[in-house]
């Protein structure tokens, strides 16, 4: 299985980053994690994303608030799937991130999921990854019933509590 890389702007980012790494970790994918800004490290990101394809990367997850040009960065030196996170921040909420994230130019796509969408992002990797790894599709096959059993159970808790 091909392994995701996980990239982050700023270790301040951690909290994001583990609900991606808890999501891979439940479901097996293998995945490697970094601080590289795009504005402090520009050399060491370009080179992490110009080498990912060879060293066994499937997909690229960029994690960034404010200006949040990391995205962009790692999406512009590969041609690999890049799903970037927006990240919520004491200034605009998140909202810096998610403008600089989802505003990509025409021939430099990113993939952007929700502000601090660590979990979305992981399975959105996942579901890139599942694409030639049927074992992988099982499990998130898997995943998926037991979540839509949870939100029956939780249907019919509340259906009880209200509908006497």
């Amino acid at each position: 299985m091909r392994m995701v890389g996980i990239v982050m702007g700023s270790a301040s980012d951690l909290p994001v980053v583990e609900k991606a790494t808890a999501t891979f970790d439940s479901l097996g994918v293998p995945y490697e994690v970094h601080v590289y800004s795009a504005h402090r490290t520009p050399v060491q990101a370009a080179q992490f994303a110009l080498q990912a394809r060879d060293r066994g990367f499937g997909a690229i997850i960029a994690v960034a608030g404010m200006a949040a040009h990391l995205a962009g960065a790692i999406a512009a030196n590969t041609t690999l799937p890049v799903i970037g996170i927006p990240c919520r921040s004491s200034n605009l909420d998140g909202l810096d991130a998610l403008l600089s994230t989802v505003q990509m130019p025409s021939g430099i796509p990113v993939a952007t999921v929700a502000i601090d969408g660590g979990k979305n992002a992981a399975l959105l990797a996942a579901q890139i990854l599942a694409v030639e790894d049927s074992q992988l599709a099982c499990k998130l096959d898997e995943l998926r019933r037991a979540e839509a059993a949870k939100a029956l159970e939780s249907d019919c808790q509340v259906f009880e509590k209200y509908n006497k």
